[in-house]
């Protein structure tokens, strides 16, 4: 199974909003889907959630390790420089190519623009889960709106 990388924004969304954010999030806790982290990810989900959003951070730390409790943790060893002006798009591509990932989730618009990145797929969460439902993975979910 190849790993899917979500960026920071995905894990915000899942938390704050549900929707096909936390789909994602709960097809890979129920091993359907390989979610691929590094800390650099979740470290920017927390930052963000806190701050901008005023989650408190204890529920931050729990989201967080949640995540961890179902996620494939990788430790990028390439720094990479593709998106210019936005480091934390950097982040999301290291810890794709770290991971091996078959798809990155995005909907940053500087890493769609990329469309792929090393063989890498880049994609939009409604995109990646009807690919999934094509292929008949997930069981019961419904096909995104």
């Amino acid at each position: 199974m190849n790993a899917v990388t979500a960026d920071s924004n995905i894990l915000i969304s899942a938390f704050l909003r549900g929707g096909k954010p936390l789909e994602l999030l709960e097809l890979a806790r129920a091993g359907h889907v390989e979610l691929a982290v590094s800390d650099a990810i979740l470290d920017e989900t927390a930052r963000v959630l806190t701050t901008k959003f005023s989650v408190p951070a204890e529920a931050v730390q729990e989201f967080r390790q949640q995540i961890l409790g179902f996620a494939k943790h990788v430790t990028p060893r390439e720094t990479l420089d593709e998106v210019r002006g936005d480091t934390m798009d950097n982040r999301i591509l290291e810890c794709a190519v770290a991971a091996d990932s078959a798809v990155i989730v995005s909907g940053d618009h500087h890493v769609l623009s990329l469309g792929t990145f090393r063989e890498i797929k880049i994609q939009r969460i409604a995109e990646f889960l009807s690919g999934l439902i094509a292929r008949g993975v997930g069981g019961s979910h419904e096909p995104p709106k």
